[in-house]
């Protein structure tokens, strides 16, 4: 199995030291736990597929400490500039130009011309990366398409002895991953709906473009139509139960009864606690007790928007 550390200052050292040899070492963030690599060390970043046993084609993050970091790596257009002095640290990431000399594996971009960059706000990954002293590939720390881990036990539980240690900083704030914005092209396109909500974005943007659906080629992480799935099949806009032995992701103060068993995601009704718990909770529920797994409706506002994202991605049609 995989180590398991507190975050204090002995495992960051380590964790850095097997960062920088190329291993693969899990950590948390204040959207999800992330499974990170040299984003400069090719093998590295293969690892990282492998462990997820994730498409190729579909780009990682690459972490940073600062944004001095992060114009090195990419092209900041002045609306870039902007949304990293509102938004860094932060669940934003930035799809932008690579510059032709960054130190990003090529895989790590999925061979586009693009890099997708952010820096977390959260203690233990800012001190892991500045400790490492080269940019972090991170995507979430689990299978790839099934649930992220908002714990480290999660980690652990999913992914076992293809980490070489996992940082234990609790649980995660947002749980919920990033917002990905492409402003690699003409105008502003939101690619993910994610932990910064669109409408906070769009004061400094304007109206964005609709999040492209198939055909071309991912350009974010979370793209791909099913994802962040769990093994039992999700039913979304639940109002009753529909089948014996099904359970619920429920929202708000009265969810229906006659469910297998029930998990609210907020009895209050708070779409940031709803965001908080989702992964966790989807995950509870995932288990061979249950037929299968009901999702009450969440409104489609604020963070909101992204919760029913995952929901739709993990409630799509699964490849044979």
């Amino acid at each position: 199995m995989s180590r398991l550390r507190a975050a204090g200052a002995a495992a960051l050292e380590e964790a850095a030291q097997l960062i920088r040899a190329g291993r693969l070492v899990a950590f948390p963030t204040e959207t999800v736990y992330g499974l990170g690599a040299d984003a400069g060390n090719d093998a590295a970043v293969a690892s990282i597929f492998a462990a997820k046993r994730r498409p190729r084609f579909n780009p990682l993050i690459v972490h940073v400490a600062e944004p001095t970091t992060a114009r090195r790596l990419a092209d900041f257009p002045p609306l870039a500039d902007k949304l990293a002095e509102r938004f860094w640290p932060g669940p934003l990431t930035l799809v932008l130009r690579r510059r032709p000399e960054a130190p990003v594996s090529l895989l790590a971009c999925a061979g586009l011309d693009t890099v997708a960059l952010r820096i977390p706000a959260h203690p233990v990954a800012l001190e892991l990366i500045a400790r490492a002293g080269r940019p972090i590939a991170a995507p979430s720390a689990n299978p790839s398409g099934q649930v992220s881990p908002t714990t480290a036990a999660h980690v652990v539980e999913s992914l076992g002895d293809k980490v070489a240690m996992v940082l234990d900083g609790g649980p995660c704030r947002v749980g919920l991953e990033s917002t990905v914005l492409d402003l690699s092209g003409a105008a502003p396109v939101l690619l993910r709906p994610g932990g910064t909500p669109r409408e906070a974005i769009e004061t400094l943007t304007g109206p964005l473009a609709p999040t492209p659906e198939g055909g071309a080629q991912p350009r974010s992480p979370g793209q791909l139509e099913s994802h962040y799935a769990p093994r039992l099949r999700l039913r979304l806009m639940a109002t009753a139960p529909e089948q014996p032995n099904e359970a619920l992701l429920a929202f708000g103060p009265h969810p229906p009864a006659g469910y297998a068993r029930v998990i609210n995601l907020s009895p209050t009704s708070n779409l940031i606690e709803a965001a908080a718990n989702l992964f966790a909770a989807l995950r509870a529920l995932d288990r061979p007790d249950y037929a299968a797994i009901a999702a009450m409706p969440i409104p489609e506002s604020g963070l909101g928007q992204a919760i029913n994202d995952r929901l739709r991605r993990a409630a799509a049609p699964r490849s044979a």
